[in-house]
């Protein structure tokens, strides 16, 4: 048949069924079922937007507050909650009144802690008194406020062997601190001043050396120190490991309190408010729950260290521990003229905004 003709045919047997209403029900359907697939795919497609944005708006909602600490025993309420955070069910993050994250730093020292809060790598951290007040005078009051106290105690002036029986026996001595500047070097040479010993930053009648805390210990054992003042766990290994003895200490140091930046606080004031609130409550649970409090601990001072840590070293460091939240501007004024008596600080300092209130 020839194309032309079969063209005509097919154009008589359609114009048959329109008029019997096949095409246009055809048509109908058609326009139907088009719509309904239009309808599904905007749906799927409102579907998969949905579940990559829900994830994101989450996230989004989810406030991240940076802390830091050090893998001290001093440092109890950080260690604790670090661990609480570990295991999925943290202390702070379900008393923020909203979803929040902790990202828990860790120093060695308060100096470094410091440099942190100058380059708003965190938020909050525990820390030694000195350190604040150093920071504190280097902004001109505007970066650094003391929120609390943390704890007092934990810290000693450690002598090796029996040759050191008097504080003159250290003339000509080698003394390490954990970081030039932190709480304890300030106040060891302070200490090392009252009792007419003269030190400077390159020597004097004693050398005291910065030395990190492990490095300390080694060191200790080698006998290549005559003194070590440091904190826990520090103190206790450096007696049960390093023929160490505590020739002076004070129970009732202000060794940790909390500080926040003043960027953060001021920006996440409520914030503030409930970690501070929380910061509080922790220790009070510290202090009725003793035993999971120590094995918490021990538990993540194990696993920041990754190597496993003795129970009984923190059992026996415990018993020179204080926690307290209580906090005033005198010990701070305190450290501010020892800072000056050292050389660390000339300039003068005004203390009256470093207590934050809330």
């Amino acid at each position: 048949m020839p194309s032309w003709s079969l063209s005509l045919t097919l154009q008589r047997f359609q114009r048959s069924f329109r008029t019997m209403g096949i095409f246009t029900k055809r048509r109908e359907v058609h326009d139907r079922m088009g719509g309904l697939v239009d309808s599904i795919d905007q749906l799927l497609k409102a579907c998969i937007l949905l579940v990559l944005f829900v994830p994101f708006a989450q996230a989004q909602a989810e406030q991240v507050i940076r802390v830091g600490f050090f893998p001290n025993i001093t440092h109890a309420q950080a260690l604790v909650a670090s661990n609480m955070s570990r295991g999925g069910a943290g202390w702070f993050e379900s008393r923020m009144g909203q979803p929040v994250k902790i990202e828990w730093s860790i120093y060695n020292a308060g100096p470094s802690a410091m440099e942190a809060f100058f380059t708003k790598a965190i938020d909050m951290t525990y820390v030694g008194p000195s350190p604040v007040v150093n920071a504190h005078a280097r902004a001109n009051g505007k970066e650094v406020r003391v929120m609390s106290g943390s704890m007092r105690g934990g810290e000693a002036l450690v002598v090796r062997g029996d040759a050191i029986t008097s504080a003159d026996d250290l003339r000509g001595k080698t003394i390490a601190t954990p970081q030039l500047g932190n709480t304890q070097d300030v106040e060891c040479r302070a200490w090392l001043l009252a009792q007419g010993i003269k030190v400077t930053l390159v020597g004097g009648d004693a050398r005291v050396i910065p030395t990190t805390n492990p490095d300390m210990l080694q060191l200790f054992t080698q006998k290549k120190l005559d003194a070590a003042w440091t904190v826990e766990p520090w103190v206790t290994r450096l007696i049960n490991e390093a023929d160490g003895s505590i020739f002076h200490s004070d129970p009732n140091a202000l060794t940790t309190v909390l500080a926040g930046r003043m960027g953060f606080l001021q920006e996440h004031p409520d914030l503030a408010s409930k970690f501070l609130e929380a910061h509080q409550g922790l220790t009070d649970w510290i202090q009725a729950n003793p035993e999971e409090a120590r094995r918490r601990v021990r538990d993540e001072l194990s696993a920041i260290t990754r190597r496993e840590m003795s129970q009984k070293l923190v059992d026996e460091s415990w018993t020179r521990l204080h926690p307290n939240t209580s906090v005033s501007i005198e010990p701070f004024n305190e450290f501010l003229q020892h800072a000056r008596e050292v050389g660390f600080l000339r300039a003068r300092v005004d203390l009256k905004n470093l207590l934050w209130q809330p």
